[in-house]
């Protein structure tokens, strides 16, 4: 408990130098970090959550041709928590589930290029040695090779923000010894299933000793975002084409000071959720900003009101139909490439 304590203040303090240290003119030059989420690969069944591998092939060689490097995710730990300086666009590439895809195809790949990526996945379906996943021994090849990163993606997978913070935290501890069991360590990087999260989740994750933890929701990682609301672009069938992905490879970070609702999960009566980001002061061109929203059920552009020149609300006017509310932001800078900006907030009761 007592080395638990001091982890916990060790990284408290790192996080707070860290904030002291960057300025706020160093967020809007900060390059950024893609972070791309993946999970089956030649699955064709699934277009939702496939990628094929003719253009998982084509995606890695646009990045190699738009001279991007790919960073390991113990990397992007010292660039968040320590302040490592970086000077150009870095790729993270993560991959979620353990299916056994992934480990025919996309593994393959990966290996032989040595490529760095981080494999989050929940423990119950590889203890229940369901043949659509990886296997620990599978697994374990993927831990021993240091090319790719063991992650924690809770013991169930199902939907752990309707839960209570006990039976949370049992489904945590439940993966932990399997993780333990099986590959004698703990991970420190966590991705919430479905991308859900909620205050109370995000503490049980940060209680729970992960340094690191990643939604769904689009954008560019950088300095000033929450440890544990990391965003991730996904790629798939629709959203992997090469002209999409290269689009999505030119986007910037766009750094924010403060967002309110903090809670991303919200009841029906706080739906749709009052929403205002506070910008720093040396953000350019906000005026141009544009943000579209799924509230009514369908995109569309939403109208901004601006209560000071660097701070701004988004006015939903219809309530979120679906369980998931998604909002984006974009802002065109004057090198001619876009900031973007998202967000997810999960309804209860949807």
């Amino acid at each position: 408990m007592v080395s638990f304590i001091k982890k916990i203040t060790l990284i408290t303090f790192l996080i707070i130098a860290n904030l002291s240290q960057i300025s706020a003119q160093e967020y809007q030059n900060e390059k950024g970090i893609i972070g791309l989420m993946y999970h089956r690969f030649e699955e064709n069944k699934y277009p939702s959550t496939n990628v094929r591998m003719k253009e998982f092939n084509l995606q890695l060689e646009i990045i190699k041709q738009n001279n991007l490097e790919f960073i390991s995710i113990d990397e992007l730990r010292k660039i968040l928590i320590e302040n490592k300086n970086y000077e150009n666009k870095k790729i993270l590439i993560t991959v979620d589930d353990a299916y056994r895809s992934f480990y025919e195809n996309g593994w393959k790949v990966l290996k032989e290029k040595k490529i760095p990526f981080i494999l989050f996945f929940n423990t119950r379906e590889v203890n229940a040695n369901n043949p659509n996943y990886m296997t620990w021994d599978q697994i374990r090849e993927i831990h021993n090779s240091k090319i790719g990163v063991i992650g924690g993606h809770s013991f169930s997978h199902e939907y752990l923000i309707n839960k209570s913070e006990s039976e949370i935290k049992e489904d945590l501890e439940k993966s932990h010894k399997d993780y333990l069991r099986e590959l004698n360590f703990r991970p420190k990087y966590f991705s919430y299933p479905f991308g859900e999260y909620s205050s109370a989740f995000k503490k049980i994750v940060k209680e729970f000793n992960y340094e690191l933890a990643f939604g769904q929701h689009s954008g560019v990682i950088d300095k000033s975002k929450d440890l544990f609301e990391l965003p991730r672009y996904p790629v798939n069938e629709s959203y992997g084409k090469a002209e999409r992905f290269l689009t999505l490879l030119n986007t910037k970070p766009f750094p924010f000071k403060s967002f309110k609702p903090e809670n991303k999960f919200i009841s029906k009566s706080d739906n749709p959720p009052k929403i205002e980001i506070e910008f720093f002061k040396e953000m350019i061109n906000l005026e141009k900003i544009n943000c579209f929203a799924n509230d009514g059920g369908e995109w569309s552009k939403k109208k901004i009101t601006f209560i000071e020149k660097n701070w701004l609300r988004i006015n939903l006017d219809k309530k979120f139909k679906e369980r998931t509310g998604r909002i984006n932001c974009s802002l065109l800078d004057n090198d001619k490439q876009f900031r973007w900006l998202g967000f997810q907030f999960v309804i209860d009761g949807n």
